[in-house]
């Protein structure tokens, strides 16, 4: 990686959800960003587009930060949210990540991913899923938007989130981004298998990125040895959401129908 200076913009959505009297989530997820090392070291000049659900309140305590852009949606939905940050992003970045307010970054997690990207046109990561009280729960390979980071020409080329999704548009826009034939790496931990072979026998879910991620995708492991975000599991996130209403699970299910019928699989 070269070491001249690049400008990145964080996309977080978010609901402004408190962790605490006068705390929120999204606190801590610009916190693991501005603690990234080559931030300190000057490398890299950080910005943070948060979208929001239309008619959202900002709390003062947040209003008042200087190094937040806030973008309103027209809707009540993360696609609404996710495209309303984009395009108050606009082309002034350099590269675009993407940051949901319950996660967390490793302090490498940029160093790492930008050094990627001087050879791959995208990046994305596993997680270290914990619980509400800090207990580790699994390593997940699926790619989610925390870990994804790419050059503004990958954002400009495949193009904003399909807002009329609600559960899989992450999946979604993975489609297009493989049709694209951008050259992507999934980073993955130390620790991980070292082939295709081993991982579908152990962490099957890494195996998917493989076979469902497109023809361009290729798997590195980096050299931290556990993963370089950190996902926050609770009660209140889609995922949970899903699996204990049959409404939410049934259109969940749905939507990876008009996924298969579009792309042939389910993309990684």
């Amino acid at each position: 990686m070269t070491s001249r200076m690049r400008s990145i913009g964080v996309i977080i959505p978010s609901r402004l959800q408190q962790i605490g009297p006068n705390a929120y989530l999204l606190e801590r997820a610009i916190a693991s960003a501005l603690a990234q090392k080559i931030v300190a070291e000057g490398r890299v000049s950080l910005s943070f587009i948060v979208g929001i659900d239309a008619g959202a309140s900002i709390p003062p305590r947040l209003a008042e930060r200087s190094d937040n852009v806030w973008a309103s949606s027209n809707a009540a939905s993360q696609g609404g949210a996710l495209n309303a940050a984009i395009d108050a992003a606009g082309d002034r970045f350099e590269y675009i990540a993407l940051l949901e307010d319950d996660d967390r970054w490793d302090p490498q997690y940029l160093a790492l991913s930008l050094a990627a990207l001087d050879s791959y046109g995208f990046v994305s990561t596993t997680q270290l899923e914990v619980d509400e009280y800090g207990q580790i729960v699994r390593i997940n390979d699926f790619p989610t938007p925390s870990g994804w980071i790419m050059p503004f020409e990958t954002l400009r080329r495949v193009g904003r989130f399909d807002s009329a999704l609600r559960w899989h548009l992450d999946n979604e826009w993975l489609g297009r981004l493989a049709e694209s034939r951008i050259k992507r790496c999934h980073l993955v931990d130390a620790m991980a298998p070292n082939s295709l072979a081993l991982a579908e026998q152990v962490r099957p879910w890494l195996a998917n990125v493989v076979r469902l991620g497109g023809d361009n995708v290729e798997v590195q492991r980096h050299t931290v040895l556990t993963p370089l975000v950190t996902r926050l599991v609770h009660s209140r996130s889609g995922t949970a959401q899903i699996a204990v209403d049959p409404v939410l699970k049934k259109q969940s299910q749905t939507e990876y129908t008009i996924l298969i019928e579009r792309y042939g699989r389910i993309p990684w």
